[in-house]
């Protein structure tokens, strides 16, 4: 495991929810990471981690290996990989995202 895969899987088992994203919370900087947020507070998150890409090149593309998952954002939730975005707004369009961060 690489140094950044290391850094990487310590942030991913660190916290419940993590999502890699461009920008922050607060901030997105694009569609796709801004229906990410808008997602897990519609699914009544309150602890997110977010990790913005676009500080760190290395992570940027170090989170598409450790995933094999090419885009972002990346959701991962109690250290496993759920997905990007049209992931999760299927899977919160099912309730099956409700149901796995209720858990």
């Amino acid at each position: 495991m690489t140094d950044v895969h290391k850094q990487i899987d310590d942030i991913v088992k660190g916290s419940p929810v993590v999502l890699f994203m461009k920008g922050n919370a607060q901030f997105p900087m694009c569609g796709f990471s801004g229906r990410a947020i808008q997602v897990l507070k519609a699914c009544g998150v309150t602890e997110l981690k977010t990790v913005n890409v676009l500080e760190d090149e290395a992570i940027r593309q170090g989170i598409k290996d450790y995933a094999n998952w090419p885009t972002i954002p990346q959701l991962y939730v109690k250290g496993e990989f759920v997905g990007g975005s049209d992931i999760m707004m299927e899977m919160y369009e099912s309730g099956e995202l409700q149901q796995m961060l209720a858990k």
